[in-house]
């Protein structure tokens, strides 16, 4: 018999003495039995109707959006503007979901800006021609700072007990100064000097190379997620119906396919064509495809639920706390890392002029605005991407209408608050329920 798979949820029982299928199972909330697709659908209508409505608000919103930009101005929902707003949405996806570490542990962090601006910094100025490091070390060494920085901060939010709140609000201003004293012996400003670095976020896959790629990841997709289910409802584990795992496959194919066609279109001049997938879409992929399998298929993921939902609870099972809480803020920043090499990728240097700030806010946003709880315990990756993609549909479609910034960050604002309120009201039901 299958079992509807929900995300997991935060456990009261000795999760430490659990067998690791056993944990599988507690992680089902609520535990609702489902042969067909049908039975699957008629479960999932409940859980909306009771408060558990997924990404339904968001993908609404987005659809929104979409409309009220269409009709303002027919060149938004073009191939060449959509292309261009998921290279302008990478920054903000990529730190929203290093944030979601951050998030799901109830906490928060605010130097992800800065600790992104000075990844890039430390990249740039590792391949310059006077330092001659090769791309890859430069961007390894860049990252690895990134990641200490956050276990830095992560220790002493944990073992000092200070709120997250102050100890990264702290970074904010350190990261920022140390940032400062690196690029301000000369002009301000670091150029890219190497081409692999450049292309990360301004680099593109020929037609053909973006149809191979697609059909690689959707045929991975799709194996991985059809003998996944298959096994688990050999075992009598907690998995969706066959007919569910079809439509997912099937609908991921769809999308990919769609995207393609999108990159696909020529979006250059009669003088020079531009066609293809950008480099930054795969890059975002990838570490959503990482962050989703770290959080939802392992030991560790399960810990940050169980920590974000019931703290107490996961102590008394026996979960390391400091060090779960420590690595949390460590990928967190190691995120943020990328993204700082994405933003310079795409302006080709790196400068004092970041503002890391409205960067670190943009991040919350996206997450809280794509369903992670600002509460803690629920969440995905994936939810940093859609909303990400929300935040840059609103600084772009707005930006094709030529308002200021200051009507950007009011709108943003507007749109946060409501997914916060939605979350929250939502959270007050589900707990009257129960």
């Amino acid at each position: 018999m299958a079992r509807v798979e929900e995300p997991p949820a935060s456990p009261d029982e000795d999760v430490g003495a659990a067998t690791e299928e056993e944990q599988l199972a507690t992680a089902v909330s609520p535990e609702i039995v489902a042969n067909s697709f049908g039975e699957y659908m008629r479960a999932w209508w409940a859980r909306v109707r009771g408060g558990d409505t997924g990404i339904l608000p968001v993908v609404g919103g987005l659809l929104l959006i979409s409309i009220i930009f269409q009709s303002l101005n027919s060149h938004f929902l073009t191939a060449g503007n959509l292309v261009n707003l998921l290279v302008q949405g990478a920054v903000f996806m990529l730190l929203a979901m290093g944030e979601v570490f951050a998030l799901l542990l109830g906490e928060i962090d605010l130097s992800a800006g800065f600790v992104a601006g000075l990844g890039g910094v430390i990249a740039a100025e590792l391949v310059k021609d006077s330092t001659g490091w090769p791309w890859w070390a430069a961007v390894i060494v860049a990252l690895l700072v990134c990641a200490a920085i956050g276990a830095l901060q992560g220790t002493i939010i944990t073992r000092l007990g200070l709120p997250s709140f102050v100890v990264t609000l702290a970074g904010l201003l350190a990261w920022q100064g140390v940032m400062l004293l690196i690029l301000g012996t000369g002009i301000g400003e670091v150029p890219i000097n190497d081409r692999t670095i450049g292309d990360f976020a301004n680099g593109i896959l020929t037609p053909a190379a973006s149809w191979i790629v697609m059909i690689a990841i959707v045929g991975a997709f799709g194996a991985m997620t059809w003998f996944r289910d298959a096994r688990r409802r050999a075992s009598g584990l907690v998995a969706p119906p066959v007919s569910l795992t079809a439509l997912k496959i099937v609908a991921v194919a769809a999308a990919g396919i769609i995207v393609v066609m999108i990159c696909n279109t020529n979006r250059g001049t009669a003088f020079r064509s531009i066609r293809g997938v950008p480099w930054v879409v795969l890059i975002v992929l990838g570490v959503l495809a990482a962050w989703t399998f770290v959080l939802g298929r392992t030991r560790f993921g399960r810990y940050i639920y169980a920590i974000g939902g019931n703290a107490e609870a996961a102590r008394r099972a026996g979960i390391n706390l400091a060090l779960v809480r420590t690595a949390a803020f460590s990928l967190a920043s190691f995120t943020a890392g990328i993204a700082g090499l994405i933003y310079a990728s795409r302006l080709r240097s790196i400068s004092t002029n970041i503002d890391g700030g409205t960067l670190v806010l943009y991040a919350v946003a996206a997450a809280v605005i794509g369903g992670t709880s600002l509460f803690g315990g629920r969440g995905k990756a994936r939810d940093a991407v859609i909303g990400g993609i929300v935040v840059a549909a609103i600084n772009n479609g707005m930006g094709l209408q030529g308002y200021s910034t200051a009507a950007r960050l009011v709108v943003t604002a507007i749109v946060l608050l409501a997914a916060v309120t939605i979350d929250a009201v939502f959270r007050r039901g589900r707990t009257a329920r129960v």
